[in-house]
């Protein structure tokens, strides 16, 4: 590691972790001991969404699985994971993970993907999930169970996971380079009735999932997927692109479709609220921005400058949302693993693709939070999931207790920290304390290094289903000639 940031794991007190963000001139709240459900915890409180209640305010969640079968079916690594997501604790678990909604949309050849054949194979994952829910942590009733619906767009890999087969909403000047398209090649650029029979086929999945028993569904649009895409589609003509009305229609054609299809179907969005240009390894190792022309095309920052964040269409969007479609909930991130990590991922340890975080990765976290208060602030009324505390590690239950006492969000959502230690959430509800300290995620990574070599992604340093699989040996010889290059 190139810079030596300060870990959390050398920070001994709730004292000192303040005293640290002090230093970095950070601003948030942390509580200073973990209370139990007992103790009125305030993420322990039950909140209202959609009508029925919610019975914490704990959330898991989607990561992007690699570990389907290659026509879409969950297999024993999917189904153990959603076992745990279930035991979490947590009450509302968004999506479990990305759920292509067509097989030329899948992010790599092993994600689910909507097939009709697969609906039995799905209604099982989703009771596995509910039934260890029930098991260990007890009532179902106020669980609440969605299924992220996703076309991955330019970061489409279907057939192979060597080869990308992009799809995109408009030619991009910086992100075309990144997945090899020229500037003279228009055959990945979807034309209007795709983009129709994309939206089509979004409806269909939804109707799958209702049948099978989720009780929302996300259209996701974040982290540079296809929807994400269309909302800085500022210079494709035609209906889809130009103003935030054309930018948002892919969204609203799908959220009216599914209204009218699947009623009772509840809707949520992921949405990256903000945006980075894209980035690489420095000399340095630290992540440095590529070159870039302005207006630059991004959602949530400045085209002029795009390093700065600007919230006046997201928050235009989220009213939206509110009030003319309906949307009963959102999970807010930011950027994208492909191009700014940092931004969307905090991490000490870089992905093997990836680099050293420009600064402190807590910055980006305070970050993440801090526009999430104000988004919650600017449109109340809206239940929002938080995104980016991981890398508070120990300190984690702290600040997501306090930030949900101080109305800074709704629900504070984990994910790479329950592929290492699922209980969490329980353990801080029931004990008031991190009862399997040594599983804390240290953000190591390898949960995307290994998808990023073609093997499953899991935690293989702490959890000993991955530590012992012959996967194991692929991915140390994989960082290994990284490291040598």
């Amino acid at each position: 590691m190139a810079v030596p940031y300060l870990r959390v794991a050398h920070l001994k007190s709730v004292q000192a972790l303040r005293a640290h963000l002090r230093d970095l001139r950070i601003q948030l709240p942390v509580d200073p001991q973990i209370l139990t459900a007992k103790q009125q915890s305030p993420p322990a409180q039950p909140i209202a969404v959609g009508g029925p209640a919610v019975g914490n305010r704990w959330c898991i969640h989607p990561m992007e699985g690699w570990d389907a079968t290659t026509d879409g079916r969950p297999t024993d690594h999917t189904l153990r994971r959603w076992r745990h997501f279930g035991i979490s604790g947590a009450k509302l678990i968004w999506g479990g993970e990305a759920f292509a909604v067509q097989h030329d949309g899948r992010a790599n050849p092993h994600q689910l993907c909507y097939r009709a054949e697969n609906e039995s194979a799905m209604r099982d994952l989703l009771q596995q999930l509910t039934r260890a829910h029930r098991d260990h942590v007890g009532a179902t009733d106020d669980l609440l169970v969605g299924l992220q619906l996703t076309h991955s767009g330019r970061f489409s890999r279907p057939n192979d996971h060597d080869k990308l087969e992009p799809r995109i909403a408009y030619h991009h000047p910086v992100l075309d380079r990144r997945v090899g398209i020229q500037p003279d090649d228009d055959a990945p650029l979807l034309s209007d009735d795709q983009i129709k029979r994309i939206i089509d086929q979004f409806i269909v999945a939804a109707k799958m999932a209702q049948c099978i028993g989720f009780q929302f569904v996300d259209i996701k649009h974040c982290h540079g997927y296809l929807g994400h895409e269309f909302l800085s589609a500022f210079d494709r003509p035609g209906p889809y692109g130009g103003d935030l009305i054309g930018r948002t229609r892919f969204l609203r054609e799908i959220v009216e479709g599914i209204r009218s299809a699947c009623p009772g179907l509840m809707i949520g969005v992921r949405l990256s609220v903000f945006d980075c240009p894209a980035h690489h390894r420095g000399e340095d190792g630290r992540g440095t921005a590529d070159p870039y022309p302005t207006p630059y095309p991004i959602f949530g920052c400045r085209c002029d400058d795009p390093l700065t964040i600007d919230l006046a269409e997201p928050i235009e969007l989220l009213k939206m949302m509110r009030d003319d479609l309906g949307v009963e909930l959102v999970n807010l991130t930011a950027g994208s693993p492909y191009y700014c990590p940092h931004i969307q991922r905090p991490a000490l340890y870089p992905p093997s693709d990836g680099y050293d975080s420009p600064q402190d990765p807590l910055v980006d976290c305070a970050r993440q939070i801090d526009v999430v208060r104000q988004l919650k602030q600017a449109v109340p009324g809206l239940p929002m999931v938080g995104t980016g505390y991981t890398y508070f590690q120990e300190y984690l239950p702290h600040v997501a207790q306090a930030v949900v006492r101080d109305g800074w969000v709704d629900f504070v959502g984990v994910g790479r920290m329950v592929l290492s230690y699922p209980q969490l959430p329980a353990d801080c509800l029931e004990a008031g304390q991190l009862r399997q300290a040594k599983k804390i995620c240290r953000t190591f990574s390898d949960c995307t290094t290994a998808p990023r070599n073609g093997l499953i992604s899991g935690c293989y340093p702490l959890d000993d289903h991955y530590k012992r699989s012959p996967q194991q040996p692929k991915l140390k010889a994989a960082k290994q000639a990284t490291r040598a290059r």
